[in-house]
């Protein structure tokens, strides 16, 4: 019966150190997977109410990864027209800035919004004009996503607000009236999940000098 008991003793000890030891793993890779997050296709339309010289600057938690046009190390300098119509020291002419970058954050999906991926387009169409984008600016977001979401099951999504925004400031001088920046957060499901709804800010109205910005990343599961 002695034996017996130390040998038991000696499995559980066994199982806690290998337990530990799993956890530490699987937390380190969680941290490793959630926390260097790919900022996906942010690109950022200039409306000044009449033209101006426009310089942007990112400030990132995290690498920037690709650019168009190529970001200078001290910034954008453009000249934009109230339409969006961007034109560099070159000559050349944009109708945005692309940037592209891996940051370091914790994006919150805690709440968010269970879509059926047929139903995707009218969810986005519904809430990206809730959330302040234009018909032109929505229309580039959803061609943008739609096909990587529209046949899943069901797709998870969410609206990053200050976890996003802490993350990758920007600097635009001369500071605009109006600042919208919309980033989605998203991951492919299986089977429907039981959420808490995400209440989403209002949107807000454009007045002035005003700067629009949509992205997103997909969280692999």
């Amino acid at each position: 019966m002695k034996t017996f008991f130390t040998t038991m003793l000696i499995f559980l000890i066994i199982l806690t150190i290998l337990g530990l030891v799993f956890h530490d793993y699987v937390a380190d890779w969680f941290v490793d997977n959630t926390n260097h997050a790919r900022a996906e296709k942010p690109v950022i339309y200039l409306y000044p109410e009449e033209k101006t010289d426009i310089h942007v600057r990112l400030a990132l938690d995290g690498d920037l990864t690709v650019s168009y046009p190529a970001y200078p190390d001290d910034g954008w300098n453009v000249i934009a027209i109230p339409d969006s119509t961007l034109t560099d020291d070159g000559g050349r002419t944009y109708d945005s800035l692309f940037w592209e970058a891996s940051l370091e954050v914790e994006y919150d999906l805690s709440h968010g919004f269970c879509v059926a991926g047929k139903d995707t387009a009218a969810f986005l169409e519904e809430t990206l004009a809730a959330l302040g984008l234009s018909e032109k600016e929505a229309n580039a977001f959803i061609v943008y996503w739609l096909p990587r979401m529209q046949d899943n099951p069901y797709n998870l999504i969410t609206f990053q607000t200050t976890a996003y925004t802490d993350a990758a400031e920007l600097d635009i001088e001369p500071a605009p009236d109006t600042v919208i920046r919309v980033f989605m957060v998203w991951q492919a499901l299986d089977a429907e999940l039981e959420i808490p709804e995400q209440i989403l800010p209002k949107a807000t109205a454009r007045e002035g000098f005003t700067v629009v910005e949509w992205g997103g990343t997909e969280m692999m599961g």
